[in-house]
C-alpha cells in the first residue's frame, strides 16, 4: 500500500504544481486538462484549460492534484502536507520557496521536538508543515 496526497485547487493547479516541481525538485509526470477530455462537455468552456488531473513525483513519492469545478471546490481543511528533512538548510530553502506569498502560521524556528519547524498555507491555499526533527 502507498499513501498519496491529492490536492484540489480553485483553478491554479498547474501554476501550483510548477512551483512545487521547482521547489521540491520533483518531476511532473502528466497534466490532463478538461478540454479534449470526456469531461469537457460537463463544465463551462472557460474551465477547459484547468487541470483535470496531474501527478508530481518527488523522489518516488507522488502528489496528485486537480482543479475541481467551482461548485465542487471547498478549500483545504483539516490536514497539512508535512515535509520532514534531515538537512536544516534544505528545509529553509523549501520553506522560503513554498511560503512566499502565503500565510505564515508558525515561522520556521526551533521547538522542543525539532531543530526547525514551521506551519503555513501557501499562496494557493495548501497547508504545509516543515519539520527537521531533533534526535530523541
Amino acid at each position: 500500500m502507498r499513501i498519496q496526497t491529492y490536492l484540489n485547487f480553485k483553478g491554479e493547479c498547474e501554476e501550483a504544481f510548477r512551483l512545487y516541481q521547482r521547489v521540491l525538485g520533483g518531476k511532473i509526470l502528466d497534466i490532463s486538462h478538461f478540454r479534449g477530455s470526456p469531461m469537457e462537455g460537463h463544465f463551462s468552456p472557460e474551465w477547459g484549460d484547468k487541470v483535470m488531473h496531474t501527478s508530481l513525483d518527488v523522489g518516488g513519492q507522488i502528489i496528485h492534484g486537480s482543479d475541481p469545478p467551482p461548485d465542487h471546490f471547498h478549500g483545504a481543511h483539516g490536514f497539512a502536507v508535512c515535509l520532514d528533512f534531515d538537512n536544516e538548510a534544505e528545509a529553509e530553502r523549501v520553506y522560503n520557496g513554498l511560503s512566499e506569498g502565503g500565510q505564515i502560521q508558525m515561522p520556521l524556528g526551533e521547538t522542543f521536538w525539532a531543530k526547525r519547524y514551521a506551519m503555513f498555507v501557501d499562496r494557493f491555499g495548501t497547508p504545509w508543515m516543515i519539520n527537521v526533527p531533533k534526535p530523541m
